[in-house]
């Protein structure tokens, strides 16, 4: 791995280790909220195995799966745009990307994720753009930004959507979600063990 990549990363799982255990004062809007380190590495395998160009990231928080992304997306010069509405997470995450070497590699999209994966889904340019997706924003929405993001993944492509089987509050969310993915003949889905439970879903067709 890409020095400047793991060292930064490394910074931000002993953080998130510590927000986890509570032996750091932070309001619970800045929390990390990340995903484990087992899933970073699932994403970057699967990138690697796609060769993927393009990728979508809803829920950036400070960086974190951002830039277990990176580190395989920037070896083909690719980009991810990345959404996020928390100014504060921003503001680290930039500070982190410009530490790990990977800013150039990383579009920011500020704003509500609704709102902005409407006004992408509208733009031609992104029909059929993505090769690789990650969900990880708010439980609540998660079909809203499903349907939004699907017409914008390729053929072959990959979504990998974070949280399904922890917390436990949003376990029976996620069960529909998932349920929901399988009556769609276009898609083929799992539901995998890793981290906090991972759907894997390809668009078929």
């Amino acid at each position: 791995m890409i020095d400047s990549i793991s060292s930064i990363l490394e910074e931000l799982e002993e953080q998130s280790t510590l927000e986890k255990l509570k032996k750091t004062k932070i309001l619970p809007e800045d929390r990390m909220l990340a995903i484990t380190k087992e899933t970073g590495e699932l994403l970057n395998m699967i990138l690697r195995l796609k060769n993927a160009r393009n990728m979508l990231e809803v829920g950036m928080s400070v960086g974190y799966s951002t830039l277990w992304c990176a580190e395989a997306i920037v070896e083909r010069s690719g980009k991810i745009i990345t959404i996020e509405k928390n100014p504060n997470k921003i503001k680290r995450a930039r500070e982190n990307f410009q530490k790990a070497g990977v800013k150039d590699t990383i579009i920011i999209k500020e704003g509500l994720a609704k709102s902005i994966l409407t006004e992408l889904n509208l733009q031609k340019e992104y029909k059929s753009f993505f090769d690789f997706v990650l969900i990880d924003a708010d439980k609540e929405n998660i079909l809203e930004y499903f349907d939004l993001i699907l017409p914008m993944v390729s053929i072959g492509g990959v979504i990998v959507t974070d949280n399904m089987l922890y917390p436990e509050k949003y376990k029976q969310d996620m069960k529909k979600f998932s349920d929901y993915l399988r009556k769609n003949s276009s898609l083929r889905t799992i539901t995998s063990p890793i981290g906090n439970g991972e759907e894997i879903t390809i668009k078929l067709k």
